[in-house]
């Protein structure tokens, strides 16, 4: 027994959506491409003088002071730590890096707590 063969045009479609678009297929030539607004022609074109003064945006950068408390960061790993060392007065995430602060030199203890703004200078 032979197969059959049957003959059929395969239609493709003229663009894959898993393929990359060209520049040229994406904008034709006399096409320009979409150009950034500066913050200077957003301003401009917001006419944020008309906006109450007491508002904040992005001509009047001050806001009132935040209700929610500030986060408290680790000083070493940078995430955010819910406890600190009452010898060394740094902040840490868990007990790995309680077990680096716990072994640092007061130098660096130092450091880390003047980072954060915090040293205590010792006369």
């Amino acid at each position: 027994m032979e197969a059959e063969v049957i003959r059929a045009e395969l239609v493709l479609p003229t663009h894959m959506s898993f393929k990359r678009i060209q520049m040229y297929e994406k904008y034709p030539k006399g096409q320009s491409k979409v150009r950034w607004k500066q913050l200077k022609q957003i301003i401009q074109a917001e006419n944020y003088q008309n906006y109450d003064p007491d508002e904040p945006n992005y001509v009047n950068i001050e806001s009132p002071p935040s209700m929610q408390p500030c986060k408290r960061i680790c000083d070493i790993t940078g995430f955010e730590a819910p406890y600190h060392d009452p010898r060394t007065n740094l902040r840490y995430a868990n007990a790995d890096v309680f077990k680096l602060v716990r072994s640092l030199p007061n130098e660096y203890v130092q450091r880390y707590l003047a980072l954060r703004k915090a040293a205590v200078v010792l006369r």
